[in-house]
């Protein structure tokens, strides 16, 4: 099989339903063992940087962890949604593998609000 350009490759994901575009990146992530989550949480968390002898003395990057959904299981897809750059599947998805880390190496202030927002919501979350 010949290789594609970048250009070839744009045109077709253009022909892809959103479907379609949605199994692909699944097996894309499966493939490469990577998650298309992942850039926003290292960007989010590359903002925060200090010396490397304040980080180990104290933490400064924490993770979001949804336990349960609770009765509120709409409310809390939605409010998943609002604070990661996932669909309306993966987000459902995610809520409904619980426990699951909804947040990865954010800052204190952030843990905070989005554990605020999803227990709001109705949900079980710890900061780790």
């Amino acid at each position: 099989m010949a290789k594609l350009s970048a250009d070839e490759l744009l045109e077709q994901f253009k022909d892809m339903t959103l479907i379609e575009l949605s199994e692909f990146v699944k097996k894309f992530e499966e493939t490469f063992e990577v998650t298309a989550a992942a850039p926003v949480a290292v960007a989010a968390a590359g903002g925060a940087g200090g010396g490397a002898a304040e980080e180990a003395a104290e933490q400064d990057e924490f993770d979001v962890v949804l336990e349960a959904a609770g009765e509120k299981k709409i409310q809390v897809i939605k409010e998943v949604r609002a604070l990661t750059s996932l669909g309306l599947k993966e987000a459902k998805d995610l809520v409904d593998a619980a426990p699951k880390a909804v947040l990865e190496k954010v800052d204190k202030e952030a843990a905070e609000a989005a554990k605020a927002k999803l227990e709001g919501a109705g949900a079980t979350v710890t900061v780790k």
